[in-house]
């Protein structure tokens, strides 16, 4: 369909907000006559076709959305719009009339996820009904206009078979990370802002025993494993007057209390790192989680930076990270975008008490795979 001429669409937009009503083509037919244009039925079409998108979805982006393979949609103000099918970033044709318009979409999202985007707050972080994660920053304080990233759910779970397919591991490494599951290890999926963490959690998830509930605590709802018996319980940020927020370190105190046979933390990100250390050294076998690391042997540090905001020292840190955590699952994308496993690491303690994680097993661009020093620890953890 011909793209509808914005100033066309803006004088339209103007007219019905002075009469609501039903958005119609023959509303918008009614309005261009009233402003003296021509009406012809394509621009009546076009027009009526560019307001509803404003109003329905995700609007321009919707189209975008909907494509198949899609990750992430990023908007960097009206002249930038990129999106992610998992082999990098695209930048796209689509182009926003301006900031205005970018504006009014991040605003009626937030509104739609119940949250307020304005100058006075304009920033908004939040969880759209279809399962997208939206974020938006306003300009100017976001440079070149306003900031949308929206992080698509996929339609489906993909299962680690479908990982060795699109060669994110090889087939070694998924009878590995299998081993890991069924012997209901205590492990992390480490990795950077769209490495595919949660997406090779949740196949990891759908490979555990189906007589197991699977309770999983979340900033926002991500994961969706294929499992038959999962619970999940969702962070809430505080209101404009500061109340009503439920954390994370909140809702992993909550899941102990459910009788999990795994406790699933999506993302270890505060002082709930805390509360999950210490449900795995009191008998809850199996917990996982993720974590940002640049490396599987950052991991400690990161545990340690986050403990110590829950007030923990390093050495009670260490010593409960020594006894916690089996194994670390590291995964980085290539510089052409593909998303790999990277790496598996095991935690080891030093006579002085700090814990390090010793690389196991470390996977090659070209599906190689190399045993390190912490491959006998690995195999013991794993023995029978």
């Amino acid at each position: 369909m011909t793209e509808a001429p914005a100033d066309l669409v803006d004088l339209v937009r103007d007219r019905l907000a002075r009469e609501p009503g039903t958005l119609t083509p023959h509303r918008v037919a009614d309005a261009l006559r009233g402003a003296g244009h021509p009406v012809g039925d394509t621009t009546v079409l076009a027009v009526h076709e560019t307001l509803r998108r404003d109003v329905v979805g995700a609007g321009p982006l919707e189209p975008l959305l909907r494509l198949p393979g899609v990750t992430d949609v990023l908007v960097n103000g009206p002249e930038e719009v990129y999106l992610d099918r998992g082999d990098g970033l695209e930048r796209t044709d689509l182009r926003f009339a301006d900031d205005d318009a970018v504006r009014r979409l991040a605003q009626r999202l937030a509104a739609s996820g119940g949250r307020r985007l304005d100058d006075a707050s304009p920033y908004v972080d939040v969880r759209l009904a279809d399962g997208s994660r939206f974020h938006a920053v306003l300009a100017p304080v976001a440079r070149p206009g306003t900031i949308v990233s929206l992080r698509v759910p996929s339609a489906r779970v993909l299962s680690l078979a479908d990982l060795v397919g699109l060669g994110t591991v090889t087939d070694e490494g998924a009878r590995l990370l299998a081993a890991i599951v069924r012997r209901r290890l205590a492990f992390l999926v480490s990795g950077g802002t769209g490495a595919g963490k949660t997406t090779l959690l949740a196949s990891l998830l759908t490979l555990a025993d189906p007589a197991e509930r699977l309770v999983v605590v979340e900033d926002a709802s991500e994961l969706r494993p294929d499992h038959p018996h999962v619970v999940g319980l969702e962070a809430r940020p505080a209101n404009l007057e500061g109340a009503g927020g439920v954390a994370v370190q909140d809702l992993v105190r909550q899941a102990l209390r459910m009788r999990p046979d795994r406790l699933v933390v999506g993302e270890v990100r505060d002082a709930s790192v805390t509360d999950l250390l210490a449900a795995l050294n009191t008998g809850h076998e199996g917990g996982c989680g993720t974590i940002h690391a640049n490396s599987a042997v950052d991991v400690a540090a990161r545990v340690e930076a986050l403990a110590l905001a829950a007030g923990w020292g390093r050495a009670a840190t260490h010593s409960q990270l020594a006894s916690a955590l089996d194994a670390v699952v590291h995964v980085a994308r290539t510089a052409d975008g593909r998303r790999l496993v990277r790496e598996v690491a095991v935690p080891v303690r030093s006579p002085d008490g700090w814990v390090s994680l010793e690389p196991a097993v470390e996977f090659g661009d070209d599906g190689s795979m190399r045993y390190g020093a912490g491959a006998a620890r690995l195999e013991r953890r794993l023995a029978p």
